[in-house]
């Protein structure tokens, strides 16, 4: 769960991972469901990369929010403007994710194979080095882990920038 200043998350249904002595667990798992919590066991050599999980879901998620509105801020989106008009976009991705999962929700350029879109995003986004490097870090990503039509011309698009 994330944790920040003024907010009050519920923490009904929320995972908590446990990893410890057999007693101390106990008392975890019992904590974790009078809060209304779920708990499951964690191998002490899997939590580094559990909390690595937890950091790409919440924090760098966050991160790469803020980077999509120094995208719209290049492409003359005011700043008052730029969470409302994205939040339909994000919430009906996260529906999709949720109830289809990462493959059959990813869509736009990419998935088409839409090679000169990516060349547009990739000469646009000169402009915002940081979101350039975020984009290309993630389109590579796409073209290990996603669905995506000209994989080979995609990579070296993103292998020659």
């Amino acid at each position: 769960m994330t944790f920040v200043p003024g907010a009050r998350p519920a923490l009904a249904g929320v995972p908590f991972a446990i990893e410890g002595d057999p007693g101390a667990a106990g008392v975890a798992r019992r904590i974790v469901g009078d809060l209304g919590g779920r708990s499951y066991p964690i191998r002490k050599q899997d939590k580094a990369a559990y909390h690595a999980w937890g950091t790409f879901a919440s924090p760098l998620f966050t991160a790469l929010l803020a980077t999509t509105e120094q995208v719209a801020a290049a492409a003359g989106v005011k700043s008052a403007e730029v969470r409302r008009r994205m939040i339909p976009i994000l919430l009906q991705t996260l529906a999709n994710y949720a109830q289809h999962g990462a493959p059959p929700a990813f869509s736009g350029p990419i998935n088409r194979g839409d090679i000169n879109t990516v060349k547009k995003h990739l000469r646009a986004l000169r402009g915002v080095p940081a979101a350039r490097e975020v984009y290309i870090a993630l389109a590579r990503a796409a073209l290990q882990y996603l669905p995506a039509k000209n994989k080979r011309l995609l990579s070296q698009i993103l292998d020659s920038e």
